[in-house]
Order: C-alpha cells, then sequence, then structure tokens
C-alpha cells in the first residue's frame, strides 16, 4: 500500500497528525481516513472486475464472430474453447427452468376436506376484519 513512502515519512506524518489534531482526535481521524481508503480500493477493484469481464465478453464475442465466418469447422483450440464456454453458460441459463418431476408430491395422498367445511371457514374468515 505504501510503496514510495518509507518509515520515515510514515513518522513525520503521524508526529504532524498529532501536532495538529490532537490525541482525542486522531484515532477517529485514522479511523475515518483508513474507511475512506477500503472504500476507494474497493471501488476500483469493482471497476476493474466489471472491465475485466467486459473484455472477456468482447474477447468471446469477437471468437464467435472468427468461428462463424470459418463455418464452425477446422477451429482453432482457442476459438473452440471460447464456443464451449459459450455452450456451457448457455445450459447454465436454461438450467433453472427445466421442469423436473417431483415424486413426493404424487406419492403423498392430499387430505380431502367436504365441499361444506372449505365454504364455511372461507366465509367466516371473510367476516373477521384484518389486524
Amino acid at each position: 500500500m505504501f510503496d514510495g513512502i518509507g518509515f520515515m515519512e510514515l513518522l513525520l506524518i503521524g508526529i504532524l497528525g498529532l501536532v495538529v489534531l490532537g490525541p482525542e482526535r486522531l484515532p477517529t481521524a485514522v479511523r475515518s481516513i483508513s474507511s475512506w481508503i477500503r472504500a476507494m480500493k474497493k471501488m476500483a477493484n469493482s471497476v476493474k472486475d466489471e472491465l475485466e469481464q467486459e473484455l472477456k465478453i468482447e474477447q468471446l464475442h469477437s471468437d464467435l464472430k472468427n468461428a462463424e465466418s470459418q463455418g464452425l469447422k477446422n477451429l482453432s483450440p482457442e476459438l473452440q474453447d471460447s464456443i464451449d464456454q459459450l455452450k456451457e453458460a448457455a445450459q447454465s441459463v436454461n438450467r433453472p427452468y427445466q421442469v423436473e418431476d417431483v415424486p413426493a408430491a404424487k406419492d403423498t395422498p392430499a387430505k380431502e376436506t367436504p365441499p361444506a367445511e372449505t365454504s364455511s371457514t372461507t366465509s367466516a374468515n371473510s367476516d373477521k376484519p384484518n389486524g
């Protein structure tokens, strides 16, 4: 973090901070400055991650265009890897929407109540005020 600042410079900054702020306000000032630095680092890392992701998407897009121009035959290993990644991403997006058979719901019989009871309980509940 402090690549260009040595021990003597940090000591000088600490002494100046102690003289200017005093011993009561120096700890809170150090905490607030460290939280600002932490927030700026977090923001810089998030921007860096977003840019890397955008560059990866752009690279996949250009690889896909190259693969289309070659007719998806005799592809280089990089292009084939990009296409495989795109196929895996497409499958992972579709996977949550696939309907699976739930045998537990079919095996457990539902408890039947007479129709007269259900209508009377719903009308009794509707007469009561909410709250």
